[in-house]
């Protein structure tokens, strides 16, 4: 098979030879399989093939050339600092409570398939939410961790991370976990808005994660929809995730769009599918994406509270990025 095939994998589900892209989410609606990637900034790519199939993903990764040189930071380390302590003043005027920081990572890339890449990802960083998503356009290789939704009929799961620390570290501090409770607070207003009343609920608080090279503290709150919902609506109430904006979301926004100097892009947004009313979608961190213009793109970040420390978050962000960066090639 072609590694430049447009396709899409997740959690098993392979879908391939490419019939139709849409902007349009109401095409959700329609009861079949749709892959879906909405960015950061909101902008909307759903796919959908020929083929859908239960299979491993089908690409090796021998193949694979990464870049050799220096990645790029979208922020420096002097930059991404002073971008910490202007969220702690902000924090410190009572305009927002918790944001998280991003910078984008890229490298010069004369490769042509990101395929290869993303069956190395699922050898030496396997996550339980990665996915693949090749179209004409764009290609993306996510490692994700993190689950944005799980739909089942009507009911409704959202597991926020906040919370990150190496394997070596014995638990987490209370930093973490109130920046989590926040988080947690936000994604019970948010599905409210399109859950029965008293349906929402905090099912896990505080739960521990061990990832490859990372431990996560992660959190899941439930909740049982209204009826006739459409797709757009329950997207439009909970995009962009709360994980990776910050409480109250509309002051984070606004705090990140005045200190982000590149566009988070795939990064930040949604990966997965949709089919009818089931679904499974992964907020799309620890992510590469190439749009076919000789660059390979890589997002990191880190939440930031009152407590914060900023050397403290710069390492975050290289932490959350060094294994992934040391898969695909080059020096960060």
């Amino acid at each position: 098979m072609d590694l430049r095939q447009d396709c899409f994998w997740m959690g098993g589900r392979f879908a391939h030879s490419l019939i139709e892209e849409s902007d349009d989410l109401s095409r959700l609606d329609d009861g079949n399989f749709w892959a879906v990637n909405i960015s950061y900034e909101g902008k909307v790519r759903l796919a959908r093939f020929s083929e859908v199939i239960t299979s491993p993903f089908p690409f090796d990764s021998n193949t694979w050339q990464g870049p050799e040189k220096e990645w790029r930071s979208s922020l420096n380390q002097v930059e991404y600092c002073n971008y910490v302590e202007a969220i702690r003043q902000a924090i410190a005027s009572g305009w927002v409570y918790q944001v998280n920081a991003c910078r984008v990572l890229n490298v010069d890339f004369a490769g042509e398939e990101l395929a290869s890449l993303f069956a190395k990802i699922l050898l030496e960083n396997p996550a339980p939410f990665a996915s693949f998503l090749s179209l004409p356009q764009i290609q993306i290789a996510s490692a994700s961790p993190e689950l944005f939704l799980r739909r089942e009929g009507d009911q409704v799961i959202t597991s926020p991370i906040k919370g990150t620390q190496e394997l070596s570290e014995k638990s987490f501090g209370k930093k973490d976990q109130s920046e989590n409770v926040m988080i947690v607070d936000l994604m019970r207003n948010d599905l409210g808005q399109i859950c029965q009343p008293g349906s929402v609920d905090v099912a896990e608080l505080l739960r521990s994660e061990d990832h490859p090279g990372l431990r996560h503290l992660v959190s899941d709150v439930v909740g049982t929809l209204k009826s006739n919902l459409k797709w757009r609506e329950i997207l439009n109430a909970l995009l962009p995730a709360g994980s990776i904006s910050g409480a109250p979301k509309s002051s984070a926004l606004k705090v990140i769009a005045e200190n982000e100097p590149a566009p988070r892009g795939p990064y930040c947004g949604i990966m997965g599918w949709v089919e009818g009313d089931k679904a499974e979608l992964s907020v799309a961190i620890r992510t590469f994406w190439s749009e076919r213009d000789g660059q390979l793109r890589f997002g990191t970040g880190a939440g930031i509270t009152w407590g914060s420390d900023p050397s403290a978050e710069w390492e975050e962000t290289q932490l959350k990025a060094r294994r992934l960066i040391s898969i695909a090639g080059g020096v960060i």
